[in-house]
This record gives structure tokens, C-alpha cells and sequence, in this order.
């Protein structure tokens, strides 16, 4: 009997494509009535992932369940409890947003007035109500990725796969479109999302897995995952620094008791540490006995990009090392 709480269970989940490994070895589990996100850069893994478990794709090993349904042995069953939206547009630009959802009805085989009635509740819900008979080529994009979401829910899915539902879309609608999504979370409604805007899943995920290189690197809430790092951020902006310099700075500084950790970057260095107001001074006065100019000092609390660092290795912008 599988546990209610639990929405979706994964297992050495790994895709190979033509030798090149794309997923391997990923477990996670997804807790019914959450916003889970797949957090990491392009070509991590995440919609490759995706497309496992909404059962388009099959994996090369391992097994994942979808409500207690083998994505693999019982496809049709998964299909019939999850909605999806991609990641590209599948909109005809000459049809409405409500023969849009009138023909999607058709395509589900809903009853006519079983679908009448869920396409008005979704273009309520989406705010598309008074744009509803306009042609779609006349929809911005935020309004056309509302019409997507409101597709991937007309069959009444109890798990919603979001694949970067804001990519492209400017400030406010993708504020718009967290603020749907979390209504959705709301109405009970599990939802698994690829992002690598570290914004959007800090703000708008209940969990996330960080993905990288096919492998998932550390899984938790946003907070958690920051409060895992300890200490906080002092970033160094040095003037025209050199390599020598650089060592006799890193030196002067690990000798600090509330240092924590170094990480050198082009033009200066990262550093986290314990007791920021004794650490700042202490380290601008350091900087002043090696010769060093500072063109600047920044000072954060842990930030989502920090922990992305701390378990990749690298920026999300940068790319991804080879994998091992």
C-alpha cells in the first residue's frame, strides 16, 4: 500500500543517450501538495527527467512511481493523474484561448458539459476570462503561458509538470505566474517544476533538487539548503589584483578563527564567515597590510547561488564540468 503523503518516488533514475549519460543514479521523493523544483542550468537533466516521469521518455535504469503507479508498467494509468505544460509553446496563434481549451476538451474525450464548465473555472482562474475569444496571436506572453497552464490543468490533474514556466517572460508576469502556481499549490494540486532562474525556486519552491551534470548534488527547502552553508558571504572586489597577492591575501585571512572557507575569483575573493562584525574590519584591515586596493566589498546573508557553488562547483551561468 503506498504512503498517501508521498507523490512521486524515484530510484536510480539514469537516461543514456547514444553513450552520453544524461541522468544517473537520481532518487528523490515528492511530497503531495508541494512545489518541488529542479533547480540547475541547461543540459543538467532536469527535462530530461521531466519527460521520465510524465511517460514520454523511457529510462535506461531505475524506476519511479507517480501516486503509486510504475511510470514504465502502468503509463496510462500516471497519464490520466498528471498535467503537463511544456517548456515550448504549443499554441496555434490563430485560434482563441477558448477553442484552444474547447479543442483540447475534445482531444481528452471530456463530456461537452463537463468540459464547458472546467473551461470557464480555468479561464477565471488564469485571468483570461475577458481575453477569452480573442485570437492568440493577439495574447503577450505572459498571457499566453496562462493559456498553457490552464491546458496542462483541463484534464483535472492531481500532479502538475511545469517545464521553466516563466523562461522568457518579463518581471511581472512571471510574478503573475508564481502567483497562479502557488494557488494551484493551495488547492491541493502537487507541482514539479524545472527552473534555473535561483530566484524563482528560491521564492517560489517549497523544496528544490539541485541538478547538475545528470546527478542530483543536494535536495531541501530553500532555507534549508542556505542555512546548511553557515556563515555569511563577504565578496572581495580587488584593483588589478595578482596571483602573489592574492596567495599572501588568502594566507593573511585563513589565519582568522571566523573565517570559514576561501574560494578565489578573478578579481578578488569569496569568503564565508562566521561573526560578520568582527570579520569585516578584520578583513579590510588585512587587505590594507598586503598592498591590496579594494574596489569594493559586498556583504550577503547565504543566498541560493552561494549553496549552488558550494555543491557544484560552479555558477548556475557558468558551464557545468565534465562529468566523472
Amino acid at each position: 500500500m503506498s504512503d498517501s503523503s508521498i507523490a512521486i518516488e524515484v530510484t536510480g533514475l539514469g537516461k543514456i543517450y547514444d553513450g552520453v549519460v544524461a541522468v544517473q543514479d537520481l532518487s528523490l521523493t515528492v511530497h503531495a501538495g508541494e512545489i518541488f523544483g529542479l533547480l540547475g542550468p541547461n543540459g543538467a537533466g532536469k527535462s530530461t527527467t521531466l519527460r521520465i516521469l510524465i511517460t514520454t521518455l523511457k529510462p535506461t535504469s531505475g524506476h519511479a512511481t507517480i501516486l503509486g503507479h510504475d511510470v514504465l508498467t502502468e503509463a496510462d494509468t500516471v497519464r490520466q493523474l498528471i498535467g503537463y505544460v511544456p517548456q515550448e509553446r504549443a499554441i496555434d496563434r490563430f485560434l482563441t484561448g477558448r477553442e484552444h481549451l474547447l479543442l483540447l476538451g475534445d482531444l481528452y474525450h471530456l463530456p461537452k458539459d463537463e468540459s464547458i464548465r472546467r473551461i470557464g473555472e480555468l479561464l477565471k482562474l488564469v485571468d483570461l476570462e475577458g481575453h477569452a475569444d480573442r485570437v492568440a496571436k493577439t495574447y503577450s506572453g505572459g498571457m499566453k503561458r496562462k493559456l498553457d497552464i490552464a491546458c496542462g490543468l483541463l484534464p483535472n490533474p492531481r500532479i502538475l509538470f511545469l517545464d521553466e514556466p516563466t523562461l522568457g517572460l518579463d518581471v511581472q508576469s512571471r510574478l503573475n505566474i508564481w502567483d497562479y502556481v502557488r494557488r494551484l499549490r493551495d488547492q491541493g494540486i502537487t507541482i514539479v517544476m524545472t527552473t534555473n532562474y535561483l530566484d524563482e525556486a528560491d521564492q517560489l519552491c517549497d523544496r528544490i533538487a539541485i541538478i547538475d551534470s545528470g546527478l542530483i548534488r543536494a535536495t531541501g527547502s530553500p532555507k534549508e539548503l542556505k542555512a546548511g552553508l553557515g556563515g555569511d558571504g563577504v565578496s572581495l572586489t580587488l584593483h588589478e589584483p595578482d596571483p602573489t597577492t592574492l596567495i599572501k591575501l588568502s594566507a593573511e585571512l585563513q589565519s582568522f578563527p571566523f573565517i570559514r572557507s576561501l574560494q578565489s575569483k578573478p578579481n578578488g575573493l569569496d569568503i564565508r564567515v562566521d561573526s560578520p562584525e568582527k570579520a569585516l574590519p578584520a578583513i579590510i584591515d588585512a587587505t590594507s597590510r598586503v598592498g591590496c586596493r579594494l574596489d569594493g566589498v559586498e556583504y550577503h546573508r547565504p543566498r541560493l547561488d552561494d549553496v549552488f557553488i558550494a555543491y557544484t562547483g560552479h555558477s548556475i551561468q557558468e558551464e557545468s564540468p565534465p562529468t566523472p
